[in-house]
């Protein structure tokens, strides 16, 4: 539909507008180190630091588009943020924002607030006039609210973490 776009966007407030490069793509468009930043992150970040086993490779990359947030700090840049969004009906009735981290030398500066209101940035440009769905650690449902999405579920717990569903309706924001 898009194809893979790369676009620089205004930086978070710590860092310098040209130190981060976006990203957006699907799986196909992703080179393999691409691929491989993005599964490592997911593990360091999900598996390891939140000790939790689950199964990653859950089939919806395939389907999904890929927002990479890239930090282009010396010889090599480093993948510092990502998140993926999963078409309407994939999993959820509503396209969906998941798997949303920030690696670590790059917390506590906003990267992860740029890199969610870019999320929802793409995905209402793919599918206008739509809500959007995230399933969110009950811990970051302030965070969500924070960006207007609203929570629409009771706490469930997956994969040992409690969470809740949270839409952001079509027309906030």
């Amino acid at each position: 539909m898009f194809g893979a776009m790369e676009s620089a966007t205004p930086a978070v407030p710590s860092m310098p507008r040209a130190a981060l490069r976006w990203q957006w793509s699907q799986l196909p468009e992703l080179a393999a180190v691409e691929l491989y930043a993005v599964l490592a992150a997911r593990q360091q970040v999900f598996a390891v630091e939140q000790q939790c086993a689950f199964q990653d490779a859950d089939g919806h990359d395939l389907h999904a588009w890929h927002l990479l947030v890239w930090a282009d700090a010396g010889a090599a840049p480093a993948l510092a943020g990502y998140l993926r969004v999963l078409d309407p009906g994939r999993k959820y009735s509503e396209p969906s924002i998941g798997r949303v981290l920030t690696v670590a030398p790059h917390r506590g500066i906003g990267l992860g607030r740029t890199l969610m209101i870019e999320g929802i940035m793409r995905t209402r440009g793919i599918w206008p006039g739509r809500p959007i769905r995230v399933a969110a650690q009950q811990r970051l449902e302030t965070f969500y609210a924070s960006l207007g999405f609203r929570t629409a579920s009771a706490p469930y717990d997956e994969d040992g973490i409690l969470h809740v569903d949270m839409l952001l309706d079509a027309a906030a924001r």
